[in-house]
Protein backbone atom coordinates (compact mmCIF):
# COMPACT_ATOMS: atom_id res chain seq x y z
CA UNK A 1 0.00 0.00 0.00
CA UNK A 2 1.03 3.85 -1.07
CA UNK A 3 0.10 6.81 0.81
CA UNK A 4 0.63 10.08 -1.42
CA UNK A 5 -0.28 12.97 0.99
CA UNK A 6 -0.30 16.55 -0.27
CA UNK A 7 0.16 19.03 2.02
CA UNK A 8 -1.91 22.58 1.92
CA UNK A 9 -4.61 24.53 3.75
CA UNK A 10 -8.29 23.38 3.63
CA UNK A 11 -11.38 25.97 2.05
CA UNK A 12 -12.05 28.03 -0.37
CA UNK A 13 -9.85 30.88 1.17
CA UNK A 14 -6.47 28.95 0.24
CA UNK A 15 -7.82 26.82 -2.40
CA UNK A 16 -5.23 27.82 -5.27
CA UNK A 17 -2.58 29.95 -3.01
CA UNK A 18 1.34 28.91 -3.53
CA UNK A 19 1.25 26.88 -0.09
CA UNK A 20 -1.47 24.91 -1.12
CA UNK A 21 0.89 23.30 -4.22
CA UNK A 22 0.19 19.86 -2.97
CA UNK A 23 -2.84 19.79 -2.64
CA UNK A 24 -3.46 20.76 -6.43
CA UNK A 25 -0.48 18.30 -7.54
CA UNK A 26 -2.45 15.81 -5.78
CA UNK A 27 -5.70 16.73 -7.33
CA UNK A 28 -4.43 16.75 -10.72
CA UNK A 29 -3.28 13.07 -9.91
CA UNK A 30 -6.45 12.16 -8.70
CA UNK A 31 -8.17 13.39 -12.01
CA UNK A 32 -5.37 11.64 -14.18
CA UNK A 33 -5.59 8.65 -12.40
CA UNK A 34 -9.09 8.54 -12.63
CA UNK A 35 -9.53 7.57 -8.63
CA UNK A 36 -12.72 8.50 -6.85
CA UNK A 37 -14.02 11.68 -5.14
CA UNK A 38 -12.72 12.65 -2.56
CA UNK A 39 -14.57 11.37 0.91
CA UNK A 40 -13.78 13.24 4.19
CA UNK A 41 -12.93 10.71 6.74
CA UNK A 42 -13.13 12.03 10.08
CA UNK A 43 -11.37 8.92 11.97
CA UNK A 44 -7.87 10.43 9.73
CA UNK A 45 -9.17 14.44 9.66
CA UNK A 46 -8.42 14.22 5.89
CA UNK A 47 -9.83 14.18 2.62
CA UNK A 48 -8.99 10.86 0.90
CA UNK A 49 -9.41 9.02 -2.39
CA UNK A 50 -8.44 5.20 -2.74
CA UNK A 51 -7.42 2.65 -6.23
CA UNK A 52 -5.84 0.32 -7.22
CA UNK A 53 -2.81 1.59 -9.16
CA UNK A 54 0.07 -1.08 -10.64
CA UNK A 55 -1.47 -4.08 -8.49
CA UNK A 56 -1.55 -2.30 -5.06
CA UNK A 57 -3.78 0.06 -3.14
CA UNK A 58 -3.07 3.83 -3.25
CA UNK A 59 -4.66 6.27 -0.92
CA UNK A 60 -4.26 10.04 -2.01
CA UNK A 61 -4.77 12.03 0.96
CA UNK A 62 -5.58 15.80 1.81
CA UNK A 63 -5.19 16.63 5.53
CA UNK A 64 -7.84 18.87 6.97
CA UNK A 65 -5.90 19.71 9.93
CA UNK A 66 -4.15 23.16 8.02
CA UNK A 67 -0.60 22.91 6.82
CA UNK A 68 1.42 22.94 10.26
CA UNK A 69 -0.43 20.50 12.03
CA UNK A 70 -0.38 17.85 8.64
CA UNK A 71 1.86 15.59 10.63
CA UNK A 72 -1.35 14.63 12.94
CA UNK A 73 -3.53 13.40 10.04
CA UNK A 74 -0.20 11.44 8.09
CA UNK A 75 0.71 9.79 11.51
CA UNK A 76 -3.18 8.93 12.31
CA UNK A 77 -2.73 7.27 8.94
CA UNK A 78 0.03 5.25 9.00
CA UNK A 79 -0.36 3.86 12.63
CA UNK A 80 -4.07 2.84 11.24
CA UNK A 81 -2.67 0.85 8.21
CA UNK A 82 0.19 0.12 9.57
CA UNK A 83 2.26 1.68 5.81
CA UNK A 84 6.17 1.69 5.98
CA UNK A 85 7.45 4.77 5.45
CA UNK A 86 9.19 3.59 2.38
CA UNK A 87 5.31 3.80 1.09
CA UNK A 88 4.79 7.36 2.61
CA UNK A 89 5.11 10.20 -0.15
CA UNK A 90 4.52 13.93 0.64
CA UNK A 91 4.12 16.36 -2.31
CA UNK A 92 4.80 20.12 -1.34
CA UNK A 93 5.20 23.54 -1.80
CA UNK A 94 9.09 24.79 -1.42
CA UNK A 95 10.20 28.43 -1.58
CA UNK A 96 13.97 27.23 -1.43
CA UNK A 97 13.67 26.18 -4.80
CA UNK A 98 12.91 28.15 -7.76
CA UNK A 99 9.34 28.13 -9.34
CA UNK A 100 8.82 25.25 -11.54
CA UNK A 101 11.56 23.37 -10.20
CA UNK A 102 10.94 19.59 -8.69
CA UNK A 103 13.00 17.40 -6.08
CA UNK A 104 12.80 14.09 -4.68
CA UNK A 105 14.21 13.47 -1.66
CA UNK A 106 14.92 10.90 1.21
CA UNK A 107 15.49 11.54 5.11
CA UNK A 108 16.04 15.04 4.83
CA UNK A 109 15.06 17.89 6.93
CA UNK A 110 12.33 20.19 6.83
CA UNK A 111 14.07 23.20 5.49
CA UNK A 112 11.80 25.61 7.64
CA UNK A 113 8.57 24.38 5.86
CA UNK A 114 6.73 24.11 8.87
CA UNK A 115 4.11 21.41 7.56
CA UNK A 116 6.85 18.95 6.53
CA UNK A 117 7.96 19.90 10.21
CA UNK A 118 5.04 18.66 11.59
CA UNK A 119 4.65 15.63 10.03
CA UNK A 120 8.74 14.71 11.25
CA UNK A 121 7.95 15.43 14.28
CA UNK A 122 4.68 13.40 14.33
CA UNK A 123 6.85 10.35 13.37
CA UNK A 124 9.52 11.11 15.00
CA UNK A 125 11.95 10.23 11.91
CA UNK A 126 12.60 12.11 8.73
CA UNK A 127 12.79 8.70 6.78
CA UNK A 128 10.13 9.32 3.95
CA UNK A 129 9.92 10.37 0.31
CA UNK A 130 9.75 14.35 -0.42
CA UNK A 131 8.24 15.66 -3.29
CA UNK A 132 9.22 19.27 -3.39
CA UNK A 133 8.35 21.69 -5.49
CA UNK A 134 9.01 25.53 -6.13
CA UNK A 135 7.46 28.37 -5.70
CA UNK A 136 10.74 30.78 -5.33
CA UNK A 137 9.84 33.63 -7.30
CA UNK A 138 13.08 34.61 -10.25
CA UNK A 139 13.18 38.01 -9.46
CA UNK A 140 14.21 37.00 -5.51
CA UNK A 141 16.89 39.34 -4.65
CA UNK A 142 14.69 41.03 -1.88
CA UNK A 143 13.78 39.66 1.01
CA UNK A 144 10.35 38.14 1.13
CA UNK A 145 7.76 38.62 3.96
CA UNK A 146 7.14 34.29 3.39
CA UNK A 147 4.12 33.87 5.20
CA UNK A 148 2.15 36.84 3.52
CA UNK A 149 3.91 34.88 -0.36
CA UNK A 150 3.03 31.37 0.33
CA UNK A 151 -0.98 32.47 1.15
CA UNK A 152 -1.16 34.35 -2.36
CA UNK A 153 -2.33 33.05 -5.47
CA UNK A 154 -0.14 32.54 -8.76
CA UNK A 155 -0.21 35.27 -11.35
CA UNK A 156 -1.13 34.84 -14.35
CA UNK A 157 2.70 33.85 -15.52
CA UNK A 158 3.70 31.81 -12.96
CA UNK A 159 0.38 29.78 -13.62
CA UNK A 160 1.60 28.73 -16.56
CA UNK A 161 4.89 27.35 -14.97
CA UNK A 162 2.81 25.94 -11.96
CA UNK A 163 0.29 23.81 -14.36
CA UNK A 164 3.73 22.19 -16.03
CA UNK A 165 4.74 21.20 -12.56
CA UNK A 166 1.96 19.91 -11.77
CA UNK A 167 2.12 17.68 -14.70
CA UNK A 168 5.76 16.85 -14.12
CA UNK A 169 5.35 16.20 -10.30
CA UNK A 170 2.28 13.89 -11.42
CA UNK A 171 4.22 12.20 -13.65
CA UNK A 172 7.11 11.53 -10.94
CA UNK A 173 4.89 10.64 -8.48
CA UNK A 174 3.25 7.52 -11.10
CA UNK A 175 6.60 6.62 -11.39
CA UNK A 176 7.48 6.36 -7.87
CA UNK A 177 3.94 4.09 -6.80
Amino acid sequence: MKLVIGLGNPGNKYEKTRHNLGFLAIDELRRNLKFGIWNLDKKFKSLISKKSFNNQKVILVKPQTHMNNSGEAVKLMLDYYKINLGNLFIVHDDIDLPLGKILVQEERGSAGHNGVQSVIDALKTKDFTRIRMGIKPKNSREKLDTEKFVLERFSGEEEKIIQETIKKAGQIIMAAI
